[in-house]
């Protein structure tokens, strides 16, 4: 028997309490603070790179260790962040997770090499992965009120959807004004603040000791995933055929597949499989993952084609990707969050990733002498209300119906198809860009004459392949849409709790 998606009030992985937390709201502000640090610091040092190789002597081979170091330990520690969060509380991962992102970021800002800056970056994501997971799981057992669970999950999903764009416009005003190591500086007030508040408004039952780690799943997942990530990672700089490349993606799936075995085996698995095995669940994660990849890819050719082809600075890039940001926080807050109580997430998650999709092949018609106005903006407000549309019941649907025990390691599954899909999204697509450009170039440079002409076709020959790019991005996001009104086949919560009260009346 399947779980439902959407549980009514009182469901059995509901908090025992005898009624909602006055404090609920205040609460979400904490948690919600948290988990926009954890995703704007996916960005933020984006457009700060150039200043942090130039002051530490990076090289152009290794300078993406400063994006890639965070993402690995992120995205592939999160089923362990999960079940520790399940094994010694929530409330307690949550502040230990934020002491010690704040002071991997206190020594990423005062980084004097390269080497620490990746193992400060490194550190970040391990306390991210310990981070996230319980941000979310609070947020689930916080509220589980139908109304009052979809007006925060629209908050949440908000954040998570507009915390990239976020950090790009952020990494801008600290780099141009500032300096670029308080792009990193930046999370320690911050994450004290959240500390204090944790300790003041957040609730939650003590650690479930019965619950164990699995160490070897622990290896299993978590060095698959790293190894995907990791391979993607390097798929840019040594191609997609190369050997360190296929080996580390081959054995990354082997690994994967061994870590699924090995769950069935398990008497306490890391990843219990019925937990994405309903397929609303399991559609709702594979459809966030889809989402983020086109997102993510977004944000890569956007920056660069603001800043290197139009000519934009870094906070003008930056506030170019506000309106999409704002369109997300409001779509999410005032559309989905209203409609989930109404109607099937199906019906919400679809229409978004159809609406994104449309953005995004808009998007492939800019050139070099393009509009912003004319032939960026529009693209990107359609992506901004798909996005918005999508988040909320995906994280709301993907965390519904959970046994307490489960909650955090469901938490971090969503998190970790949000963070494998941006990974994806980045290496994938930008490969495809930089090899269409390549192609595109091959067969052009030879026949320019003049300097002029030559950087004119370098320019049309970048442009090309992030239209390129981009089309594919669309392609992916309308198959999310198409995985989200296939697979997902929960009810809205209005009328799963009809049909709960039909029942005990019977």
């Amino acid at each position: 028997m399947s779980d439902p998606a959407i549980s009514p009030p009182g469901p059995p992985g509901a908090p025992e309490t005898s009624g909602p937390d006055p404090h609920r709201w205040w609460g979400l502000a904490v948690i919600a603070t948290a988990q926009l640090m954890v995703v704007l610091d996916a960005t933020i040092v984006n457009i700060a790179l150039p200043s942090a190789q130039r002051d530490l002597g990076l090289t152009d081979a290794n300078r993406q260790w400063v994006i890639t170091a965070y993402t690995l330990a992120f995205g592939g520690l999160l089923l362990l962040g999960g079940r520790i969060a399940d094994l010694v509380g929530r409330k307690r991962t949550f502040v230990i997770g934020l002491i010690g992102f704040a002071a991997a970021s206190a020594i990423g800002g005062a980084a004097v090499n390269g080497s620490m800056l990746f193992g400060a970056r490194a550190l970040q994501g391990v306390f991210a992965a310990v981070l996230a997971p319980s941000a979310l799981s609070l947020l689930t057992t916080t509220f589980s009120d139908g109304r009052d669970r979809a007006k925060a999950f629209g908050i949440y999903g908000a954040i998570a959807g507009s915390g990239a764009a976020i950090g790009l416009l952020l990494g801008g005003i600290l780099t141009e004004y500032l300096d670029w190591r308080w792009c990193l500086y930046v999370n320690v007030p911050i994450a004290v603040l959240a500390v204090f508040g944790a300790s003041a408004l957040l609730h939650d039952r003590a650690g479930h000791r019965e619950v164990t780690l699995d160490i070897p799943g622990v290896i299993l997942g978590c060095g698959g995933l790293v190894a995907i990530v990791y391979g993607l990672s390097e798929a840019q700089a040594h191609g997609w055929s190369s050997r360190l490349v296929l080996g580390l993606l081959i054995g990354g799936v082997v690994l994967l597949a061994v870590f699924t075995w090995w769950q069935t085996r398990a008497e306490r698995p890391l990843l219990p499989l019925h937990i994405i095995g309903n397929r609303d669940r399991g559609g709702s994660m594979l459809t966030m993952c889809l989402a983020m990849i086109g997102l993510f890819g977004l944000f890569l050719f956007m920056t660069y084609y603001l800043q290197t082809i139009l000519g934009y600075s870094p906070i003008r890039s930056g506030l170019a990707f506000l309106p999409m940001s704002a369109l997300i926080i409001l779509t999410s807050t005032q559309v989905a969050a209203r409609l989930l109580h109404r109607v099937p997430p199906r019906l919400l998650m679809g229409p978004g990733l159809l609406i994104g999709a449309c953005g995004m092949f808009s998007l492939t018609f800019i050139g070099t002498h393009s509009s912003y106005v004319t032939h960026v903006l529009p693209g990107t407000l359609l992506i901004g209300v798909g996005m918005g549309l999508t988040f909320m019941p995906v994280m709301a649907t993907a965390t519904a119906g959970v046994a307490q025990r489960d909650s955090g390691v469901t938490s971090a599954s969503v998190n970790t198809a949000q963070q494998i899909g941006g990974s994806i999204g980045t290496a994938l697509l930008n490969t495809i860009a930089t090899t269409t450009t390549a192609d595109w170039l091959a067969g052009r440079l030879p026949g320019a004459t003049s300097k002029p002409e030559r950087a004119q076709l370098v320019k049309s020959g970048v442009v090309h392949g992030f239209t390129v790019a981009t089309g594919w991005a669309a392609l992916i996001m309308l198959v999310g849409a198409a995985i989200a009104v296939l697979l997902v086949s929960a009810h809205s919560p209005r009328r799963s709790e009809a049909a709960a009260a039909e029942a005990l009346t019977r």
